[in-house]
């Protein structure tokens, strides 16, 4: 039923709100023996719904981290590479959630595809990409958001007037085809997977989970897990 707010607007109940999946379904038989090959196969499919205009950003993904008491925060942030040692983003390194990981390096990443049913959750230890890395990527961005990357200190408190200011003194020291300097406080991290699940939306919420483990080993095996 509809929920009156004290401000007198009426909202919809979230719990009337349920979607009815008719997806096809995840079998142990179908997988890959390694994860990422799997993450390949679902992320190109999210990636050829988004040319459809079906899902959004298909590499963007949640990011949770816990500091050293153990307070969570979660934020989306876009991944800019995989590969078999795991997902790469790009962070200030003096941010929250660069803080969160010098304290505590296990993460957690969640896909979500909501227009495919699909999710994939990822859990394992974050630690820094290597300078060089971080600077063949930093060439890659736009000038606009390399000046970015030094005008804001990331999850500090700022007011608006002083974003666009620092913003607009960098553009005036690096003008569009000046080359900027990589800043020191800035770079990637690389979350190594320990576990990888494919989330997939069944008939009655009959979902079919299916989680990749790491053994000591590197190999790795694969568990239904109940919906």
């Amino acid at each position: 039923m509809p929920i009156r707010q004290d401000d007198g607007v009426t909202d919809r109940d979230p719990a009337a709100m349920r979607q009815h999946y008719r997806a096809e379904g995840l079998d142990e038989k179908d997988l890959p023996v390694h994860p990422m090959d799997q993450f390949t196969h679902w992320f190109e499919q999210a990636a050829r719904a988004a040319d459809d205009g079906v899902i959004h950003e298909p590499n963007a993904m949640v990011v949770s981290t816990a500091d050293a008491e153990g307070r969570p925060s979660s934020r989306t942030v876009l991944m800019k590479r995989y590969d078999a040692k795991g997902f790469v983003f790009y962070t200030n390194y003096d941010s929250r959630k660069a803080r969160d990981i010098a304290a505590n390096p296990h993460v957690s990443l969640l896909f979500p595809w909501h227009a495919l049913a699909r999710q994939v959750i990822v859990t394992g230890t974050a630690r820094r990409t290597g300078r060089d890395e971080t600077t063949a990527y930093f060439r890659t961005r736009p000038h606009g958001s390399q000046l970015g990357a030094w005008a804001s200190a990331q999850s500090s408190v700022v007011s608006r007037t002083e974003l666009d200011t620092a913003y607009a003194e960098l553009h005036a020291r690096y003008p569009e085809g000046e080359q900027v300097p990589v800043p020191p406080h800035w770079g990637g991290f690389r979350v190594e997977p320990r576990t990888i699940e494919f989330w997939q939306g069944r008939h009655n919420r009959l979902h079919d989970r299916l989680r990749y483990v790491a053994a000591p080993d590197g190999t790795w095996h694969v568990e239904r897990l109940s919906p």
